[in-house]
């Protein structure tokens, strides 16, 4: 599937080199430590509450709402553009030569088609859920979409889906390239090839597009668009910038690193979209509300704005379900690729 598991990294015939790959270990340790770094910013502020109370009261909470959600919007669209890289990064390799850029350009082209699709859908979505506003309360539809973003994202979660991911959805992509290369080769069809390699473009950017659209549904009728606009900038640039060093300067990234810790800092949104759902069912009176009165000195109201805990039985509840199927998922699976231990 185009990752090398010693490595890390997605084949793009780069040769290694001894010293080139001591500077890459050296790289990709500093990025991971920086990304580690980043996703665990919030746990340290959890584990010591007493320098947060200096931090986050100084802000109003409608901005600290805001803040959160630019990042943790900008944290899902970076790893589902990640995972829409390392596809693509899969699907090209091993095509060297002239024909890596007959190959490159439909594919490219299917990308592009797929940012307009993707474009198309959210646009489509925002019409069908303003519509259904007028029909029914504004809490209940955040509630319902909010639910079904959450549901996606338990799923994106799973390791075992993870994995038949990448075994399933790479090597399909990569067996309709290699039929289309065959095809070429045997009858010299140049067109309905090089349509084929853009279809192929485009669902391996959509299929993250949709997603993408999906989750961020919820946190646009709750906050607006501009949080929304602003967090999906910041991690288009970023997902840019890791499709420029990899198609571009043809560099390889510690991608299977990059994976496992977006895939923390994933897990750290989950938890917060599961709490801020379970406020909203709340509210939406889908859900009793239990109010825990030895937690009420203890969670301040920053701590719900940025991390959305509540003191109450059935958001902590909800969030400790989701947690414990995420690290149930991943133990499963651990535990399945190495049965004698």
């Amino acid at each position: 599937m185009g990752l090398n598991r010693d490595s890390g990294s997605a084949s793009l015939g780069v040769s290694a080199h001894p010293a080139g790959i001591v500077r890459g270990f050296r790289r990709s340790a500093r990025w991971s430590l920086f990304l580690f770094g980043v996703a665990l910013l919030p746990a340290s502020f959890l584990a010591a509450p007493f320098r947060a109370a200096q931090i986050f009261p100084l802000l109003p909470l409608s901005l600290a709402d805001q803040t959160s959600t630019i990042l943790n919007i900008s944290i899902l669209v970076f790893r589902e553009g990640l995972e829409c890289v390392l596809v693509l990064a899969a699907v090209v390799a091993g095509v060297h030569g002239p024909a890596q850029k007959d190959f490159r350009r439909p594919v490219a082209l299917g990308v592009a088609l797929g940012f307009v699709a993707t474009l198309i859908t959210w646009r489509i979505a925002v019409g069908v859920l303003d519509g259904l506003e007028s029909r029914i309360s504004a809490l209940a539809l955040q509630a319902a979409t909010g639910l079904l973003a959450i549901l996606v994202l338990l799923l994106v979660m799973n390791w075992f889906f993870h994995r038949t991911y990448w075994t399933g959805w790479i090597s399909l992509q990569n067996s309709w390239k290699k039929d289309l290369l065959d095809q070429r080769r045997r009858d010299g069809s140049e067109r309905r090839v090089f349509w084929g390699l853009a279809l192929l473009g485009l669902t391996c950017f959509y299929r993250e597009g949709f997603e993408v659209v999906l989750f961020l549904q919820g946190y646009r009728l709750r906050f607006g668009g501009l949080p929304v606009l602003l967090g999906t900038l910041a991690g288009a640039i970023f997902t840019a910038l890791v499709a420029v060093v990899t198609f571009v300067l043809h560099r390889r990234l510690p991608y299977r690193k990059m994976l496992v810790v977006t895939g923390v800092m994933l897990a750290f949104v989950l938890l917060v979209m599961v709490g801020e759902q379970a406020q909203e069912m709340q509210l939406a009176g889908w859900l009793p509300k239990t109010t825990i009165p030895v937690l009420l000195g203890v969670f301040p109201a920053w701590a719900g704005a940025w991390f959305s805990l509540f003191p109450t039985a059935e958001t902590l509840a909800a969030q400790f379900i989701a947690a414990a199927l995420v690290l149930g998922s991943y133990m499963s699976a651990t535990s399945s690729q190495n049965p004698s231990r």
